[in-house]
């Protein structure tokens, strides 16, 4: 037999023994051009993803201070790192068009470059709570996880508070109701349920306390997250995701929220947020105390024998252990409980990560159920983060139905 000779420069070893029989994978070509680990991030393998009509998104946590997804926006598709947000509805990116200092070290949205896209000829604004971003709507296609929304809205930031210079990601997908989105933009996942893209109309977050291990899933409930039975609270009002809370116990008596309050659960804030005396009372009772710079803290080698704290919503009892209230950064643990709004409560990641939750838009309300591999670990940030998140020092404003409040616990605070 004549063999043929394969002239190699310039290839990998392993390209080398494929090119004589033309075996050339995708896999390779990638890992030839650097891009291999990128586009897995980007398009994870979901072999399911065809049969199933259910739309699972990986989110990462990133540090502990926000959780946030890899979209898409135009045609080609531009990639923007979004903050899940259950605490706002607007979806926005940096533009290419953006003047400020926190546009700077971000992707940007480029029209030029995107076939389908098309400005909607309005102006948009938003307040958050740390910081505001200005801008024009849009719209163009949207990918989230396996689904493709048409014709979304969306905004273009033009100005953006500097706070967002110091965060990793891009801009905010908000998913709360359409009654408080800036500028009457239609939600994502309001046009999801639109187009029939989603076979219910509610979708489900769990949180990982690990970098990597959080879902996002559009349309479905996964079981494979939670044991136990979910538990259904009605909303209160079809605005944020606010349900009656009758009260916060410490130690089996009334701590907090005597006579009952309302709360609202956002995955766009990283504490659980309340009224300044009933913050200060459980703090006290669970130990924790506030040096001059705002810092609330407790000694962490005391930590097995704090007290638990329950949460009664809608006549069911949800309890929070000290390993899930309790932020350990290198050895300085954090209480994960932060003053900061005048009348109602923000029962943000540090309670979401305890719990798979479920957004049921279609009977307006929200389902708990205890998460799978809650781990008893406080400290699951990584070093690398931890040094950046704990030296910003931010001064946090928690805004709210045009009411701002200012708050001084600045350290693993975020609030959207």
């Amino acid at each position: 037999l004549q063999k043929s000779i394969v002239f190699c420069t310039g290839l990998t070893k392993l390209q080398c023994s494929n090119q004589s029989n033309n075996k050339w994978t995708a896999r390779e070509t990638l890992m030839d051009k650097g891009i291999w680990e990128e586009t897995r991030q980007k398009y994870p393998f979901k072999p399911m993803a065809k049969f199933l009509q259910t739309g699972d998104v990986a989110v990462t946590n990133d540090a502990n201070l926000a959780y946030y997804a890899v979209i898409s926006i135009g045609t080609p598709p531009q990639f923007f790192k979004v903050i899940i947000d259950t605490g706002s509805s607007n979806l926005w990116v940096p533009s290419v068009n953006c003047s400020s200092t926190a546009c700077q070290n971000h992707t940007r949205f480029n029209p030029a470059k995107s076939s389908t896209f098309t400005w909607a000829n309005t102006s948009v604004f938003v307040q958050y709570g740390t910081g505001n971003f200005s801008g024009l709507l849009a719209y163009d296609n949207v990918t989230v996880g396996s689904i493709s929304v048409s014709h979304q809205i969306f905004g273009l930031s033009q100005t953006e508070a500097d706070f967002f210079a110091s965060v990793v990601t891009d801009g905010i997908m908000g998913l709360a109701f359409p009654s408080i989105s800036a500028s009457n933009a239609t939600p994502v996942f309001d046009n999801m349920i639109t187009q029939g893209l989603v076979n219910q109309s509610l979708f489900s977050i769990y949180l990982s306390r690990n970098p990597t291990g959080s879902v996002l899933t559009f349309g479905g409930i996964d079981s494979s997250y939670y044991t136990g039975q979910i538990t259904w609270i009605p909303l209160s009002a079809q605005t944020y995701w606010q349900v009656s809370m009758a009260s916060v116990r410490v130690k089996g008596k009334v701590a907090a929220c005597t006579g009952g309050c309302q709360a609202i659960v956002d995955s766009g804030t990283s504490l659980i947020i309340g009224p300044d005396s009933d913050i200060n009372n459980i703090n006290n009772l669970i130990g924790a105390t506030t040096d001059q710079n705002g810092d609330t803290t407790v000694n962490c080698s005391n930590i097995s024998n704090l007290p638990a704290v329950t949460f009664t919503l809608s006549g069911s009892s949800f309890t929070l252990p000290a390993s899930a209230y309790i932020l350990q950064i290198s050895n300085v643990c954090f209480s994960g409980f932060s003053p900061g709004s005048p009348d109602f409560w923000i029962l943000g990641d540090v309670f979401i990560r305890q719990f798979y939750v479920v957004f049921n838009r279609q009977n307006n309300m929200i389902g708990l159920a205890q998460a799978v591999n809650v781990s008893s670990a406080t400290n699951a940030s990584s070093a690398v983060n931890e040094c950046v998140y704990t030296t910003l020092g931010f001064l946090l404003s928690v805004c709210f139905s045009l009411v701002c409040v200012y708050s001084g616990s600045p350290i693993l605070s975020f609030l959207i």
